[in-house]
């Protein structure tokens, strides 16, 4: 993948969905949640603020993060699923 974010965005590959409940139960594709965690594939080199100073990524590639639901822009980059958020949109790293 040739993908470089700008500023403080990041792209996080979802990790996919589970096919089947702690129980056994297969969910069709209509009844599974969108993931709300993801890989890590490329950072931005970080936000300039009001000052004038670099402000570096505290996430970094390979990271496994978590994040909102809705949060970020889906894209699709040599036929897989991406999506680029900005960091403040990161909940946490797992």
């Amino acid at each position: 993948m040739n993908i470089k974010p700008l500023a403080d965005r990041v792209v996080i590959k979802p990790v996919e969905a589970l096919e089947r409940t702690k129980g056994g139960i297969y969910l069709p594709d209509t009844a599974k949640e969108k993931p709300q965690e993801g890989e890590v594939v490329a950072v931005g080199p970080g936000k300039v603020s009001d000052s004038g100073n670099l402000i570096k990524p505290q996430v970094k590639k390979g990271d496994r993060v978590l994040y909102g639901k809705y949060s970020g822009t889906e894209v699709t980059i040599e036929g897989e699923e991406y999506l680029i958020m900005r960091e403040s949109d990161i909940l946490a790293i797992v």
